[in-house]
């Protein structure tokens, strides 16, 4: 006699054990991440065998933890050719259970935070809060305010009104010589914190002007912008008659047409578009909103994979990873990864394989056409009008009238 659970499912019998009445609430809620019904099959089995196990061992529900997973593989490793997805199944199947609430949360050993680690966590919530810093920001700036505060206090108390000059420019000196590639930002972090030390009161000399200006010469590179051209080749290569196809067609139309950061395309959410007006609403960095013109062709592309491209989940996310567990990006990796895969696949060689040389692109292109400086940074949500000033270098019409005459020239 056949047994069947979640549709496909099959054993020869009942499975048994302590968890084996949690098997198809745990098939359903894979089904409903996207897993296809062969894995689903293959998790299950694996996971029937082990609760069978738990009950020929002994051990009961209150008391299994990710130790049981691996005395179990053991043991199915004498019997039978191991699988290399045997171990992240069970894991899979642990999680789920947990956040099912029917085993007890993993009791992990607690970690006594250094003063060091309290004081940079302090830190990392006011960047946080008052200042809406990206995440990818504020853990940069935590990372070279733990090594400053442990430079000056070792694993002892941080007692910050001992802080002195010295201090700043030992660890700025030190660092900047083994570093010298991330010496700007350590400086940013440190002005940053010596600024908000001083406004808790913690100290009160400005230590922040202390830290040393280290080399760099403003506007020394040209944009490394990828031309229309490239631009059309990587879009004509896509197949848009498939699921994937038709995301990494609406994301490049996205980067190319209205130069947004891959980021601001991983978290954009299905409110965030106003069919009727023609507008996205795009969270740019520290967290400021900006509504932008949603051209025909992005719109059509965007609706397009909506409809036929886009797995059905109750994400918000407009962009879903393509395989299970059909979730929206942990963060803008997603995004350029996609870049990467399209430029591969097309053979271009384009300045850069990632996705920002779009918003460089997107800028020439509006120069070009008579766009001004601010038009462009309004475009591209430039908070300072300086950041926008780089694409001045490329104008190549306007600074010809700038340039002398050779001596000797034509005349």
């Amino acid at each position: 006699m056949k047994y069947t659970i979640h549709d496909q499912v099959v054993f020869t019998r009942a499975p048994d054990g302590p968890l084996a009445d949690h098997l198809p609430s745990f098939a359903n809620a894979m089904s409903a991440q996207g897993y296809c019904a062969g894995y689903i099959q293959l998790q299950v089995h694996i996971c029937a065998c082990f609760s069978q196990w738990l009950q020929q061992t002994g051990v009961s529900v209150g008391s299994i933890c990710y130790d049981d997973t691996i005395r179990y593989l053991r043991y199915r490793a004498r019997h039978r050719k191991p699988c290399r997805g045997d171990q992240p199944a069970l894991k899979h199947f642990i999680d789920f259970l947990r956040s099912e609430g029917v085993i007890p949360g993993e009791k992990t050993a607690t970690h006594r935070a250094s003063s060091a680690e309290i004081c940079t966590r302090e830190y990392a919530l006011y960047l946080c809060d008052a200042q809406a810093l990206a995440a990818t920001t504020i853990r940069n700036y935590g990372h070279f305010v733990r090594d400053f505060l442990r430079h000056c206090f070792g694993e002892g108390k941080v007692t910050l009104s001992r802080l002195h000059a010295t201090d700043v420019v030992s660890f700025v000196q030190n660092r900047a010589q083994h570093k010298p590639l991330s010496a700007r930002l350590m400086t940013s972090a440190l002005r940053s914190f010596l600024r908000y030390v001083r406004y808790r009161g913690d100290i009160v000399l400005d230590l922040a002007a202390a830290v040393p200006s280290v080399a760099h010469w403003s506007m020394s590179s040209i944009p490394r912008a990828i031309s229309s051209g490239q631009t059309r080749q990587l879009l004509a290569s896509i197949d848009r008659r498939t699921a994937v196809g038709l995301r990494n067609y609406a994301i490049l139309l996205l980067l190319a047409r209205l130069g947004l950061r891959s980021g601001e395309i991983a978290l954009l959410e299905l409110d965030d578009i106003d069919w009727s007006a023609g507008q996205l609403n795009v969270c740019g960095k520290s967290a400021q909103r900006r509504e932008l013109p949603l051209p025909a062709d992005v719109g059509k592309a965007i609706a397009t994979y909506l409809q036929h491209g886009r797995p059905r989940n109750d994400s918000r996310r407009v962009f879903l990873r393509a395989h299970a567990p059909f979730t929206g990006f942990h963060d803008s990796s997603g995004v350029g990864s996609i870049v990467r895969s399209v430029i591969q696949r097309a053979g271009v060689d384009p300045p850069t394989k990632g996705a920002h040389q779009f918003r460089h692109g997107l800028a020439t292109q509006m120069l070009s056409r008579g766009a001004s400086l601010g038009e462009i940074g309004e475009v591209l949500g430039h908070r300072r009008p300086k950041t926008t000033t780089i694409y001045a270098k490329v104008d190549i019409k306007a600074l010809r009238t700038l340039a002398l005459p050779w001596p000797g020239g034509v005349r």
